[in-house]
Protein backbone atom coordinates (compact mmCIF):
# COMPACT_ATOMS: atom_id res chain seq x y z
CA UNK A 1 0.00 0.00 0.00
CA UNK A 2 1.12 3.13 -1.08
CA UNK A 3 2.85 5.35 1.83
CA UNK A 4 0.13 8.27 1.83
CA UNK A 5 -2.75 6.33 1.87
CA UNK A 6 -1.29 4.40 4.80
CA UNK A 7 -0.59 7.77 6.34
CA UNK A 8 -4.03 9.19 5.94
CA UNK A 9 -5.83 5.74 6.58
CA UNK A 10 -3.95 5.47 10.12
CA UNK A 11 -4.76 9.31 11.03
CA UNK A 12 -8.29 9.11 10.21
CA UNK A 13 -8.55 5.27 11.82
CA UNK A 14 -7.06 6.63 15.24
CA UNK A 15 -9.77 10.01 15.10
CA UNK A 16 -11.98 7.13 15.06
CA UNK A 17 -10.21 5.16 18.23
CA UNK A 18 -9.78 8.23 19.63
CA UNK A 19 -13.76 9.25 19.54
CA UNK A 20 -14.59 6.12 20.53
CA UNK A 21 -12.01 5.70 23.51
CA UNK A 22 -13.80 9.09 25.09
CA UNK A 23 -17.27 8.18 24.37
CA UNK A 24 -16.63 4.79 26.03
CA UNK A 25 -15.22 6.38 29.15
CA UNK A 26 -18.15 9.39 29.75
CA UNK A 27 -21.09 7.36 28.54
CA UNK A 28 -22.78 4.36 30.14
CA UNK A 29 -21.69 0.89 28.36
CA UNK A 30 -22.87 0.70 24.75
CA UNK A 31 -21.28 -2.62 22.85
CA UNK A 32 -21.67 -0.94 19.36
CA UNK A 33 -19.40 1.99 20.93
CA UNK A 34 -16.54 -0.90 22.34
CA UNK A 35 -17.33 -3.17 19.04
CA UNK A 36 -16.70 -0.13 17.10
CA UNK A 37 -13.55 0.86 19.00
CA UNK A 38 -12.44 -2.67 19.12
CA UNK A 39 -12.86 -3.40 15.31
CA UNK A 40 -11.04 -0.21 14.25
CA UNK A 41 -8.43 -0.90 16.68
CA UNK A 42 -7.69 -3.99 14.86
CA UNK A 43 -8.02 -2.24 11.76
CA UNK A 44 -5.05 0.09 12.97
CA UNK A 45 -2.93 -2.16 13.93
CA UNK A 46 -2.67 -3.54 10.72
CA UNK A 47 -2.42 -0.18 9.22
CA UNK A 48 0.76 0.57 11.68
CA UNK A 49 2.13 -3.02 10.20
CA UNK A 50 1.94 -1.54 6.71
CA UNK A 51 3.42 2.02 8.07
CA UNK A 52 6.41 -0.03 9.61
CA UNK A 53 6.81 -1.82 6.15
CA UNK A 54 6.97 1.33 4.39
CA UNK A 55 9.55 2.59 6.92
CA UNK A 56 11.61 -0.26 8.00
CA UNK A 57 15.08 1.45 7.09
CA UNK A 58 14.19 4.50 9.20
CA UNK A 59 12.65 2.20 12.30
CA UNK A 60 15.78 0.12 12.02
CA UNK A 61 17.93 3.34 12.59
CA UNK A 62 15.76 4.13 15.87
CA UNK A 63 15.83 0.76 17.08
CA UNK A 64 19.54 1.46 17.67
CA UNK A 65 19.57 4.30 19.49
CA UNK A 66 19.34 4.06 23.66
CA UNK A 67 15.99 6.30 23.28
CA UNK A 68 14.11 3.04 21.95
CA UNK A 69 14.78 1.18 25.29
CA UNK A 70 13.68 4.35 27.17
CA UNK A 71 10.40 4.45 25.73
CA UNK A 72 9.91 0.73 25.69
CA UNK A 73 10.58 0.63 29.77
CA UNK A 74 7.98 3.68 29.72
CA UNK A 75 5.35 2.02 27.46
CA UNK A 76 5.77 -1.09 29.74
CA UNK A 77 5.95 0.25 33.52
CA UNK A 78 2.60 2.55 32.15
CA UNK A 79 1.16 -0.38 31.05
CA UNK A 80 1.80 -2.42 34.14
CA UNK A 81 0.42 0.33 36.84
CA UNK A 82 -2.63 0.99 34.83
CA UNK A 83 -3.30 -2.96 34.86
CA UNK A 84 -2.34 -3.43 38.55
CA UNK A 85 -5.05 -0.48 38.90
CA UNK A 86 -3.58 1.32 42.32
CA UNK A 87 -5.21 3.93 44.18
CA UNK A 88 -5.38 7.11 42.09
CA UNK A 89 -5.40 4.66 38.80
CA UNK A 90 -8.65 3.41 40.88
CA UNK A 91 -9.88 6.95 41.39
CA UNK A 92 -9.02 8.02 37.59
CA UNK A 93 -11.36 5.13 36.41
CA UNK A 94 -14.11 5.98 38.92
CA UNK A 95 -14.60 9.49 37.02
CA UNK A 96 -15.81 7.04 34.12
CA UNK A 97 -19.78 6.43 33.32
CA UNK A 98 -18.76 2.96 31.73
CA UNK A 99 -19.31 1.01 34.59
CA UNK A 100 -19.47 -2.31 31.59
CA UNK A 101 -22.47 -5.35 31.05
CA UNK A 102 -22.06 -6.86 34.38
CA UNK A 103 -24.66 -7.77 36.25
CA UNK A 104 -23.23 -6.82 39.70
CA UNK A 105 -19.75 -4.49 41.07
CA UNK A 106 -18.47 -4.86 44.43
CA UNK A 107 -16.48 -1.83 45.78
CA UNK A 108 -14.39 -1.20 48.69
CA UNK A 109 -14.11 2.64 49.46
CA UNK A 110 -12.26 4.29 52.66
CA UNK A 111 -15.98 4.64 54.65
CA UNK A 112 -17.17 1.03 53.65
CA UNK A 113 -18.37 -1.88 51.08
CA UNK A 114 -20.96 -1.12 48.36
CA UNK A 115 -22.41 -3.86 45.82
CA UNK A 116 -24.67 -3.11 43.61
CA UNK A 117 -26.88 -6.32 41.47
CA UNK A 118 -29.00 -5.49 38.43
CA UNK A 119 -30.45 -8.45 37.27
CA UNK A 120 -33.12 -6.60 35.12
CA UNK A 121 -33.41 -2.95 34.45
CA UNK A 122 -36.81 -2.42 36.70
CA UNK A 123 -34.86 -4.73 39.69
CA UNK A 124 -31.46 -2.70 40.70
CA UNK A 125 -30.11 -3.45 44.54
CA UNK A 126 -27.99 -1.84 46.50
CA UNK A 127 -26.20 -2.99 49.51
CA UNK A 128 -24.00 -0.36 51.54
CA UNK A 129 -21.94 -1.34 54.52
CA UNK A 130 -20.92 1.34 56.57
CA UNK A 131 -17.70 0.98 58.09
CA UNK A 132 -17.11 0.53 61.73
CA UNK A 133 -14.52 1.38 64.24
CA UNK A 134 -12.93 -1.31 63.05
CA UNK A 135 -12.62 -1.48 59.50
CA UNK A 136 -9.82 -0.64 57.68
CA UNK A 137 -9.67 0.00 54.25
CA UNK A 138 -6.14 -0.88 53.10
CA UNK A 139 -7.02 -4.42 54.94
CA UNK A 140 -10.56 -4.89 54.17
CA UNK A 141 -12.34 -7.92 55.86
CA UNK A 142 -13.58 -10.88 53.53
CA UNK A 143 -17.05 -10.95 52.41
CA UNK A 144 -19.52 -13.28 51.29
CA UNK A 145 -23.00 -12.15 49.74
CA UNK A 146 -25.70 -14.80 48.92
CA UNK A 147 -29.71 -15.64 48.73
CA UNK A 148 -31.48 -18.26 50.53
CA UNK A 149 -34.88 -19.60 50.14
CA UNK A 150 -37.53 -19.82 53.16
CA UNK A 151 -35.74 -23.19 53.79
CA UNK A 152 -32.63 -21.96 54.47
CA UNK A 153 -31.31 -23.04 51.71
CA UNK A 154 -28.60 -21.35 49.42
CA UNK A 155 -29.88 -20.29 45.76
CA UNK A 156 -27.61 -17.82 44.85
CA UNK A 157 -24.07 -16.23 45.70
CA UNK A 158 -24.07 -12.72 44.60
CA UNK A 159 -20.21 -12.41 45.82
CA UNK A 160 -17.52 -14.89 46.57
CA UNK A 161 -14.27 -14.43 48.42
CA UNK A 162 -11.45 -15.07 46.73
CA UNK A 163 -10.91 -19.31 46.77
CA UNK A 164 -7.93 -19.12 49.64
CA UNK A 165 -10.04 -17.40 51.98
CA UNK A 166 -13.00 -19.20 51.63
CA UNK A 167 -12.42 -21.25 54.74
CA UNK A 168 -12.38 -17.63 56.57
CA UNK A 169 -16.25 -17.73 55.84
CA UNK A 170 -17.44 -21.05 56.82
CA UNK A 171 -20.78 -20.69 57.07
CA UNK A 172 -21.33 -19.20 53.65
CA UNK A 173 -18.81 -22.08 52.35
CA UNK A 174 -20.91 -25.04 53.94
CA UNK A 175 -24.24 -23.53 52.37
CA UNK A 176 -22.44 -22.77 48.90
CA UNK A 177 -21.16 -26.85 49.39
CA UNK A 178 -24.33 -28.21 49.89
CA UNK A 179 -26.08 -26.46 47.25
CA UNK A 180 -23.31 -27.26 44.73
CA UNK A 181 -24.08 -31.14 45.82
CA UNK A 182 -27.75 -31.07 45.34
CA UNK A 183 -27.01 -29.59 42.37
CA UNK A 184 -24.71 -32.26 41.25
CA UNK A 185 -26.65 -35.48 42.75
CA UNK A 186 -30.47 -33.46 40.65
CA UNK A 187 -27.92 -33.10 37.53
CA UNK A 188 -26.96 -37.16 37.77
CA UNK A 189 -29.93 -38.41 38.46
CA UNK A 190 -32.64 -36.70 35.75
CA UNK A 191 -31.83 -35.94 31.97
CA UNK A 192 -30.77 -32.12 31.36
CA UNK A 193 -35.11 -32.38 29.47
CA UNK A 194 -36.56 -33.12 31.97
CA UNK A 195 -37.73 -30.64 35.22
CA UNK A 196 -34.03 -30.70 37.20
CA UNK A 197 -34.95 -31.13 40.82
CA UNK A 198 -32.51 -28.68 42.55
CA UNK A 199 -35.48 -26.25 41.04
CA UNK A 200 -37.76 -27.65 42.99
CA UNK A 201 -41.26 -28.94 43.24
CA UNK A 202 -42.88 -26.63 45.20
CA UNK A 203 -42.71 -22.70 45.31
CA UNK A 204 -40.56 -22.38 48.70
CA UNK A 205 -38.68 -25.49 47.16
CA UNK A 206 -37.14 -23.42 44.77
CA UNK A 207 -33.57 -22.68 44.49
CA UNK A 208 -33.35 -21.16 41.09
CA UNK A 209 -33.15 -17.43 42.25
CA UNK A 210 -35.44 -15.81 39.58
CA UNK A 211 -38.46 -17.25 40.69
CA UNK A 212 -37.61 -14.84 43.67
CA UNK A 213 -35.81 -11.78 42.30
CA UNK A 214 -38.17 -11.78 38.83
CA UNK A 215 -40.53 -14.29 39.24
CA UNK A 216 -42.48 -15.31 36.58
CA UNK A 217 -45.65 -14.97 37.72
CA UNK A 218 -45.37 -11.08 39.17
CA UNK A 219 -48.66 -11.50 41.44
CA UNK A 220 -47.69 -14.31 43.22
CA UNK A 221 -43.71 -13.85 44.34
CA UNK A 222 -41.53 -15.62 46.36
CA UNK A 223 -40.31 -14.02 50.30
CA UNK A 224 -36.13 -14.90 50.72
CA UNK A 225 -33.37 -13.88 52.38
CA UNK A 226 -30.08 -11.77 51.84
CA UNK A 227 -26.96 -12.75 54.15
CA UNK A 228 -23.33 -11.47 54.58
CA UNK A 229 -20.47 -13.15 55.97
CA UNK A 230 -17.61 -10.85 57.18
CA UNK A 231 -14.39 -11.83 59.03
CA UNK A 232 -11.47 -9.90 59.42
CA UNK A 233 -8.27 -12.21 60.18
CA UNK A 234 -6.01 -11.72 62.87
CA UNK A 235 -8.34 -9.79 65.50
CA UNK A 236 -8.12 -11.80 68.58
CA UNK A 237 -9.18 -10.78 72.04
CA UNK A 238 -9.25 -12.27 75.29
CA UNK A 239 -11.52 -14.87 74.22
CA UNK A 240 -10.50 -15.92 70.60
CA UNK A 241 -7.28 -16.08 69.00
CA UNK A 242 -9.23 -14.97 65.75
CA UNK A 243 -12.93 -13.59 66.64
CA UNK A 244 -14.76 -15.64 63.91
CA UNK A 245 -17.13 -14.31 61.51
CA UNK A 246 -20.51 -13.33 61.87
CA UNK A 247 -23.49 -13.44 59.65
CA UNK A 248 -26.30 -10.50 59.03
CA UNK A 249 -29.70 -11.03 57.67
CA UNK A 250 -32.52 -9.09 55.64
CA UNK A 251 -35.95 -10.97 54.48
CA UNK A 252 -37.13 -9.54 51.66
CA UNK A 253 -40.64 -10.08 50.31
CA UNK A 254 -41.59 -8.59 46.95
CA UNK A 255 -45.59 -8.78 48.11
CA UNK A 256 -44.51 -5.96 50.31
CA UNK A 257 -42.17 -3.99 48.54
CA UNK A 258 -39.72 -2.41 50.89
CA UNK A 259 -37.04 0.12 49.34
CA UNK A 260 -35.17 0.44 52.24
CA UNK A 261 -33.96 -2.67 55.23
CA UNK A 262 -31.34 -3.00 57.30
CA UNK A 263 -29.65 -5.63 57.95
CA UNK A 264 -29.62 -7.86 61.48
CA UNK A 265 -27.16 -9.48 63.08
CA UNK A 266 -28.07 -13.47 63.18
CA UNK A 267 -25.10 -14.89 64.56
CA UNK A 268 -21.66 -16.39 64.39
CA UNK A 269 -20.89 -19.44 62.83
CA UNK A 270 -19.97 -22.63 64.77
CA UNK A 271 -19.56 -26.25 63.36
CA UNK A 272 -21.69 -29.21 65.09
CA UNK A 273 -20.27 -32.49 65.63
CA UNK A 274 -21.85 -35.24 63.28
CA UNK A 275 -20.31 -38.24 62.68
CA UNK A 276 -19.26 -38.13 59.38
CA UNK A 277 -21.62 -35.15 58.41
CA UNK A 278 -20.41 -31.39 58.19
CA UNK A 279 -22.76 -29.21 59.55
CA UNK A 280 -22.75 -25.17 60.97
CA UNK A 281 -25.43 -23.62 62.64
CA UNK A 282 -25.39 -20.00 64.05
CA UNK A 283 -24.82 -19.03 67.50
CA UNK A 284 -26.17 -15.76 70.16
CA UNK A 285 -23.23 -13.25 69.69
CA UNK A 286 -21.99 -12.31 73.59
CA UNK A 287 -20.30 -10.32 75.01
CA UNK A 288 -17.05 -12.51 74.17
CA UNK A 289 -16.82 -10.48 70.67
CA UNK A 290 -15.82 -7.29 70.87
CA UNK A 291 -14.10 -5.20 67.63
CA UNK A 292 -14.92 -7.72 65.45
CA UNK A 293 -18.73 -6.24 66.41
CA UNK A 294 -16.91 -2.95 64.82
CA UNK A 295 -15.88 -3.87 61.98
CA UNK A 296 -18.90 -2.72 60.64
CA UNK A 297 -21.25 0.21 61.63
CA UNK A 298 -24.63 -1.31 60.01
CA UNK A 299 -25.57 -2.57 56.59
CA UNK A 300 -28.18 -1.13 54.30
CA UNK A 301 -29.72 -2.66 51.36
CA UNK A 302 -31.62 -0.59 48.41
CA UNK A 303 -34.06 -2.27 46.41
CA UNK A 304 -35.11 0.16 43.17
CA UNK A 305 -38.26 -1.91 42.07
CA UNK A 306 -38.97 0.70 39.64
CA UNK A 307 -39.20 0.36 35.83
CA UNK A 308 -36.24 2.42 33.79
Amino acid sequence: MKRPAVTLLAALTFTVLAVTGVVAFVRPFSIKVVGLHALTGFAFMALVAAHAANNIRPLKGHLRLKLAWACLGLVTITSVVIWLQPRPVKSLLRLSANTGPALDRFEVKDDGIVYHYSPAPNYRMILTIRAGANYVPENPPHLAIWLENQGAYHIKTLHAPAPEHADRLPFWRFKREGWEEAKAEAAAAKPADEVDAISGATPNGSFDPADYILPADPDNPMPYRLLIEIDQPGDANAFFGDQPSLVYTVEIDNVVPTTFQVLEISGYPKRDEQPGKEAWELYYVDDQFTTAWELIDSALLTIDRRAP
